[in-house]
């Protein structure tokens, strides 16, 4: 019988990108932080350079802030990539040529400390950040990402 076999590899390739995007989505869905911590951490640290601000212009998070870039979608995307944010050479090729994703462990650590994430990173000891501002301790930069996820339109 071979329409079962077929069927069922018809069913495997076809099923292959949906489990990928399923995987992605469920770790989007279970960061290890405090979205409501991470709420006040964000209105009390991070407001100065950023703001969340979706798609159609409203403003989820923050205020006018332009320093930084806008951290709508931030989290489980590409570094350096919101259009029309003119981010540093390293921050771009972080993304751009190592691929670097917003994942927890990576925005946790950059968070951080930028300039040193980045020189492990992209491995280049005179690698910089645009980003001098850092958030002590995992625990909040975990708080902060967990709310940038309860946030993102995914």
């Amino acid at each position: 019988m071979k329409t079962p076999l077929a069927t069922l590899a018809l069913a495997a390739l076809l099923a292959g990108p949906a489990l990928a995007e399923s995987h992605e989505a469920a770790e989007m869905a279970a960061p290890t932080g405090d979205a409501a911590e991470g709420e006040a951490i964000f209105a009390k640290r991070c407001v100065t350079c950023h703001v969340v601000q979706d798609a159609d212009g409203n403003t989820l998070a923050g205020r006018a802030s332009k320093t930084g870039p806008n951290l709508f979608n931030v989290a489980g995307h590409v570094a350096g990539a919101v259009e029309d944010f003119r981010y540093g050479k390293d921050l771009v090729a972080a993304g751009e040529e190592g691929g670097l994703m917003w994942t927890e462990e990576n925005f946790v650590a950059y968070v951080q400390d930028p300039r040193g994430f980045l020189k492990e990173f992209i491995g280049d000891s005179g690698a910089k950040s645009k980003m001098s501002f850092r958030l002590k301790g995992e625990e909040d930069a975990a708080n902060v990402y967990a709310y940038l996820v309860s946030l993102n339109s995914m």
